[in-house]
Formats: C-alpha cells, structure tokens, sequence
C-alpha cells in the first residue's frame, strides 16, 4: 500500500474510533438519566399512620365494708374501799386549791363571800367614826384584816393545820358522799368535825398575820377614838378570835367550792380515782 493510503486509512480509523467513543458516551450519560429517573420514581410519600382510639372502659369495683361496732367492756362498780378513797383524795386535793386560791392577793379581800368586814360586834364603832368622817380609815382597817387572811392562807403551817384536819376527817359511808347529788357535802361534813380545833389551831397564825400588816394596831387606835366620843356605849372586841374565826369560816368555804369542781367539771378531776368515782355523776 501506499503511503497516500495509508495515510488516508489511518485518518478513517481515527475518525472511526472517535465516533465509536462519542458514542459510547452518549449511551451512558443516556443510562445515567435514566437511573436517576427511575430512583426519583421510586420516591413515594409515605403513608400516614391512622391511630385508632379504643374507649377506655373503666370497671369500678364496689366493696362493701361491714362495720363492727367496738365492745366497750363496763366498769365493775364502784366498791367501799374505792369510793372512801376517793372522798379522801378529794378532800386533800380541795385543801390544796383552796390555800392555794385564797393566798392570792385579793382572795378575800375581793370575795364577797369570805371578805372580813368591819366587826359585828363592834358595828357600833364603825357606824359612829364614819359619821365622824373616818371611814377611809375604817376602809384601810377592812383590807389590813383582809390581807391578815390572805397571809394566812399562804402559811405552809396552814397547810400542815388543814391537812392533819382531813387526816381525822371520819368517813361514814364513802359510796353515799361519791353519789350524792349535793356538790360540798364532804367539805360540809369536814367543817362539822374538825372546825373548832382548826381554829384553835389557827389562831396563833392569825394574831401573827393581823400584826404584820398593821391591821391590829389600825384596830386599837379606831377604838381609841371612839372611846373618846361623848356617851357611847362600851364596847370590846377581841380582833384576833373575831379574824380567826372568819379565816377559818372563809378557807373552808374555799374547800367546798373545789370539792363542787371535782364533782361538776372533768377538768378537775386529775387522778384516775377521782375520774373513776365522780365521772358518772
């Protein structure tokens, strides 16, 4: 072959081959399209997910729960022994309350029931300085006494005094004074036996008291006066038997006021005997 043709032929298989690969090329960018097409296609939307609600059926159970109603066991009644115990507690705690109660300040003095007023026996003398214009004189006498049974009240030896008396106290039925439906019937039987040697007992007390605070000296110089008023009568009083003689009347209405408390109000009753033998009343 020549050399002009086969130079011609190798240009032809040049141009040949290069359409060959052109070709090719075309083809797979062709296929790729393709492809790529197909993968869009098989993108789809996903489907939504439906919830499907069940009604809760809700089962109430109903129990029915039978109430057994608690035994209360009954006291055994009260015996002898027990309620004499009780009246004596009773009496020893209204000792108590009752010096306690009266050695406040205005205890007496602001009591109308227990208060010491101006002498009876002397009322003359009271009467006659007042019209005298004395009577703020007499007035601070009536407090001075008053102050004298406040001060007795308040003597640890009264209480020595009183709490003896309730150790001889004589109970003759204890069941009848635990039932009974007056409230100071202990107290009333206590002050039957053992008032006079209370005030025997008393007294030195009160004649120390009405010292102290001035009220025999304030007596002694009323009477004075009066004795200097023109045509009265004579009169004497001893101070000291006069005072002792209200204390001792005023501590024991002072007991029987705390006796009525025990019997009419819980509260007062601090000690299982005594909630035992007044709780029912």
């Amino acid at each position: 072959m020549t050399a002009p043709r086969f130079s011609t032929f190798l240009l032809a298989l040049g141009l040949l081959s290069a359409a060959t690969a052109a070709e090719a090329q075309t083809t797979k960018k062709t296929t790729t399209t393709a492809k790529k097409t197909t993968t869009t296609a098989k993108k789809t939307t996903p489907a939504k997910k439906t919830t499907t609600t069940k009604p809760a059926t809700k089962t109430t159970t109903t129990t029915t729960k039978t109430t057994t109603a608690p035994v209360v066991a009954t006291p055994p009644p009260l015996t002898a022994d027990e309620a004499t115990a009780a009246v004596k507690e009773a009496l020893n705690l209204s000792v108590t309350r009752a010096l306690e109660a009266g050695a406040q300040a205005d205890a007496f003095n602001g009591n109308p029931d227990i208060r010491l007023a101006f002498p009876p026996e002397a009322e003359l003398v009271n009467t006659t300085l007042r019209g005298l214009r004395m009577g703020a004189v007499i007035d601070k006498f009536e407090v001075q006494m008053n102050r004298a049974a406040e001060a007795v009240a308040a003597n640890p030896q009264a209480q020595t005094i009183l709490a003896a008396a309730a150790q001889r106290y004589a109970i003759a039925d204890g069941l009848a004074l635990v039932n009974t439906r007056e409230s100071r019937l202990i107290a009333s039987q206590f002050k039957t036996q053992q008032l006079a040697q209370v005030q025997q007992e008393l007294r030195p007390l009160v004649d120390a008291a009405l010292e102290q605070t001035g009220a025999k000296q304030a007596y002694g110089e009323l009477m004075l006066r009066y004795k200097k008023v023109p045509l009265v009568t004579p009169i004497a009083t001893n101070l000291t038997d006069y005072s002792t003689g209200k204390i001792a009347e005023g501590l024991f209405t002072l007991i029987a006021d705390e006796e009525s408390r025990i019997r009419l109000n819980s509260s007062a009753r601090s000690t299982t005997t005594l909630q035992r033998a007044f709780g029912q009343q």
